[in-house]
């Protein structure tokens, strides 16, 4: 075994720029691999980390009848006596936060302008509401007891021209139809750099909030944040004996989860266009090298080496390829998600409905995407390496000592 590497390393030398330049054909391919299998997993992964965080939690509970897309207001839609059921949820040691929440539709508007909105009624103290309280850019954050002020998202407020401290008027849907319009400061002005969460929801006290829409001692749902994802499932069936819904985050990010999977489809077809031209890059320079040293070969073979030795010289030339194409490929790869996180790629508001897609996307690298397309790559090259090295060990002694030199 080490003659033939000693042997393959020898016939790599022999011409060295055609060498490197195979290598780094397959350095370049995986390099490439690596940083679309980043950016696809910072994009994915980063949609779902924001709609956990800003809008479904891991956990919501809800009533049964309680219908996300009317947003119902009616009392036999809500939750009732969320504090206390808050409570209960909040005695299991995986949840890091529950809160509950009150979801309406309304209008904001300011002199002529106007533009719906989705209001959240959130508990401000509560630490499953960080993110907004840590995107307040300009202004201030709301307090419990606040009656008159509102928090806008940055969009919405470029849209209606506004500024913390401005008088906005809000007319909101209540429990029994009703409409009503009142009054409130702009306390504060937020980015959580999602602009389709931003561009269109506003927050009030949860009790301001149930005051307006008549809805006192109910609320829509109660969010929970979980210390790690992985108790989803567990948390979930304890709580199926509550009476209530329970949906996971998984329910109510179906599309997301449906796109991600989309994608990594779209993705794997990438992959294999990218590897093939890896893999035609080596099996012709291979076969260049068989054609190049068809008097060696023949010379090989009449003095008695067997064509599987031959062929494993092929296959070792093949395999050194590939460990130095995916050693620098590697490299490679660590460089260009380095240089692509310096600015990220700004998409700014691709008007996704449905989706919670962060403004600028980053890659983010993984340890099993970095393994596997290494692996998948090696694999190729030497799966690529074996048609030239079959055809080397089938040559005919005879014929190959008078192939021309």
């Amino acid at each position: 075994m080490g003659q033939i590497y000693k042997m393959a390393f020898r016939a790599i030398g022999r011409n060295r720029r055609r060498s490197f330049f195979s290598a780094l054909a397959i350095s370049v391919g995986l390099a490439l691999l690596i940083l679309m299998a980043s950016v696809v997993e910072g994009e994915m992964g980063s949609a779902i980390d924001k709609a956990i965080l800003l809008q479904s939690g891991h956990l919501q509970v809800r009533a049964a009848s309680y219908d996300e897309n009317k947003s119902s207001l009616k009392w036999e839609d809500l939750v009732q006596n969320p504090d206390q059921v808050t409570s209960q949820i909040a005695a299991f040691s995986q949840v890091e936060a529950a809160t509950p929440r009150l979801y309406a539709s309304g209008f904001l508007s300011k002199g002529d302008q106007s533009a719906g909105a989705r209001i959240f009624g959130i508990e401000p103290e509560s630490a499953a509401n960080k993110p907004y309280k840590d995107g307040v850019i300009s202004g201030n954050y709301l307090t419990a007891d606040d009656r008159e002020g509102v928090l806008v998202g940055k969009p919405l407020a470029d849209k209606l021209h506004l500024s913390a401290g401005d008088q906005v008027n809000l007319s909101v849907n209540t429990a029994n139809g009703d409409v009503v319009e009142q009054t409130f400061n702009v306390r504060g002005i937020y980015s959580t750099g999602t602009y389709g969460f931003d561009s269109g929801t506003i927050f009030l006290p949860l009790a301001k909030a149930q005051a307006i829409t008549q809805t006192e001692n109910h609320a829509s749902t109660i969010y929970v944040l979980l210390k790690d994802s992985a108790f989803t499932d567990s948390v979930a069936n304890a709580l199926t004996g509550t009476g209530l819904k329970i949906l996971t985050w998984k329910n109510l990010n179906s599309l997301i989860v449906d796109w991600e999977a989309t994608a990594k489809s779209y993705m794997s077809l990438f992959y294999l266009i990218v590897l093939a031209i890896t893999a035609s890059v080596i099996i012709n320079t291979l076969i260049m090298s068989v054609y190049e040293r068809t008097r060696e070969i023949g010379i090989l073979s009449a003095i008695g080496m067997k064509g599987r030795r031959i062929m494993g010289i092929f296959l070792a030339e093949s395999s050194l390829l590939a460990v130095g194409g995916v050693f620098m490929g590697i490299l490679l790869g660590l460089l260009s998600v380095y240089l692509f996180n310096i600015n990220g790629f700004y998409i700014g508001n691709m008007g996704l409905s449905g989706m919670l897609v962060t403004d600028t996307i980053y890659a983010r690298l993984t340890a099993n995407n970095t393994v596997s397309l290494a692996i998948v790559t090696f694999i190729v090259t030497i799966l690529a390496g074996l048609y030239p090295a079959v055809m080397a060990s089938r040559m005919e002694p005879v014929e190959a000592l008078r192939a021309e030199k």
